[in-house]
C-alpha cells in the first residue's frame, strides 16, 4: 500500500482547525472528503501537527496510504480538483520514503506570526494579520524574544487545555523584525505546547507596545505561571510556516 506525503497550503480562517469534527468544516474533514471523491476511499489523513481555528499554513505535511499506486502528480491534482473551491491546495504530493511518518519523522516546526503595525484599517490582509495601532519596539521585541531561546518550562505560555504531557520545550529560534508596517515573528522548535506561539507573541506585543520591558518578559517565563502570560494574540496572524524532517 504505497504512501504519500501531500505539502499543503491553507487559509484557516473558514475552518473550525485541522482536526476532523462532526458537522463542522475543519481542513482535515476536507481532504478526507476530496480523497473519497479521488478514489472511493474511506481514510484517515495524518499531519505534521493540528493548527487550530483559524491559523493558516505556508506549508503542512502530511500523509495517506492509498490502494492504488497512482502517479503522484495525479494524486495532487485530483484533490486539488475535488478540493474546489476551499481556500486548500496541494502543492506537492510525493511517494513516501520507507517508515516516513508525517507527524513522528518530524524534526522541527517552524511557525511565522505577521503583525500590520499601522494606525489605517486593513483591505487586503483582513483576517490574515493581527493589526496593532500603536507602534512597536521592535529592538525590545528582539531583545525580549532571545530570553526565550533555549530550554526551559513554557508553563506560562501553555494554554490551560494543553494536553502535552511536560511543559518542558526547547525553542531554537525566537526573531523578531520589521519589513515597512508588518512585524513579523518566527519561532521554530521541535515541538511547541498549545497555543505556546501566540501565547508568546502577545506577550512580546506588550514589550513592544511599552507595556512590559524584556526584563518584565523573562520574570514571566521564569515565574512558570499561566496568570503572568500576557495577552494571547489572535489566530488569524499566525502561520505554520514549514515542517522539517
Amino acid at each position: 500500500m504505497p504512501r504519500y506525503r501531500l505539502d499543503l497550503e491553507y487559509d484557516g480562517g473558514p475552518y473550525k482547525g485541522f482536526q476532523a469534527q462532526a458537522d463542522l468544516p475543519t481542513i482535515q474533514g476536507s481532504i478526507e472528503r476530496a480523497v473519497m471523491a479521488f478514489c472511493g476511499e474511506a481514510l484517515r489523513l495524518h499531519a505534521a501537527g493540528r493548527t487550530d481555528t483559524g491559523v493558516h499554513a505556508l506549508q503542512q505535511v502530511a500523509h495517506i496510504d492509498l490502494a492504488r499506486d497512482w502517479k503522484p502528480e495525479v494524486v495532487r491534482d485530483a484533490l486539488n480538483a475535488h478540493l474546489v473551491p476551499e481556500p486548500i491546495a496541494i502543492i506537492a504530493a510525493s511517494l513516501a520514503p520507507e517508515g516516513f511518518h508525517a507527524r513522528f519523522s518530524a524534526k522541527g516546526r517552524r511557525y511565522l506570526y505577521r503583525i500590520v503595525n499601522r494606525v489605517a484599517p486593513l483591505a487586503l490582509d483582513r483576517h490574515r494579520v493581527w493589526r496593532l495601532k500603536k507602534p512597536l519596539d521592535v529592538a525590545a521585541m528582539s531583545e525580549a524574544a532571545a530570553t526565550l531561546v533555549g530550554h526551559h518550562d513554557f508553563t506560562t505560555f501553555r494554554d490551560v487545555d494543553c494536553q502535552a504531557k511536560s511543559p518542558l520545550k526547547t525553542l531554537d529560534e525566537a526573531r523578531v523584525w520589521r519589513e515597512g508596517d508588518e512585524v513579523r515573528l518566527a519561532f521554530s522548535a521541535r515541538s511547541f505546547l498549545h497555543r505556546q506561539v501566540r501565547s508568546m507573541t502577545g506577550s512580546l506585543a506588550e514589550v513592544g507596545a511599552g507595556r512590559w520591558s524584556p526584563a518584565d518578559l523573562e520574570a514571566a517565563l521564569e515565574a512558570k505561571d499561566r496568570t503572568r502570560c500576557g495577552q494571547v494574540a489572535p489566530a488569524e496572524g499566525l502561520y505554520l510556516a514549514g515542517v522539517e524532517y
